[in-house]
């Protein structure tokens, strides 16, 4: 027998107020849509649980957020990201900042209140840095991306 992931649900209030979010804010393509569930391309997916379901009454409490779940998006510009967040008013866990390890982070809200990172991808932030003038064993310092995969990334 083979069991094999197959997709993140999200329970969310109004599944077309989270598609406009997914799909016009965080530019997520849809894969599937059955009306009030969808399944996104990249394996997230979203269901609005009708009130007929078991599951409205025995187990999705609507004003009850997971607040350990965090969903991760990578971005080549995070700048423009921070612009498209800022223009469509999102709630903010923290305006952008740079993490430790040299990658620029900023965390969101979805309409239903999952946390959401939105994070420059490795081989973005890894070339952000050596083009400010750190060397490569600065970075590898820095981030603990391997020497070979930073040169890998910056030529």
């Amino acid at each position: 027998m083979t069991l094999k992931f197959h997709s993140a649900v999200l329970f969310v209030k109004n599944i077309e107020i989270s598609k406009d979010f997914y799909c016009n804010v965080l530019k997520q393509e849809i894969e599937t849509d059955f009306g009030n569930n969808i399944s996104l391309k990249g394996g997230l997916s979203m269901w609005q649980v009708s009130d007929w379901h078991p599951l409205y009454s025995d187990f999705y409490d609507k004003e009850n957020y997971n607040k350990s779940l965090e969903l991760y998006f990578e971005t080549e510009d995070i700048s423009q990201i921070v612009y498209l967040i800022s223009s469509n008013n999102i709630l903010k866990h923290h305006e952008l900042t740079e993490e430790s390890w040299g990658q620029k982070t900023i965390r969101i809200y979805d309409p239903d209140n999952n946390l959401i990172e939105i994070g420059e991808k490795l081989e973005s932030f890894i070339k952000r840095m050596h083009k400010e003038g750190l060397s490569v064993e600065q970075i590898n310092r820095k981030s603990g991306v391997p020497i070979n995969l930073i040169y890998e990334y910056i030529k």
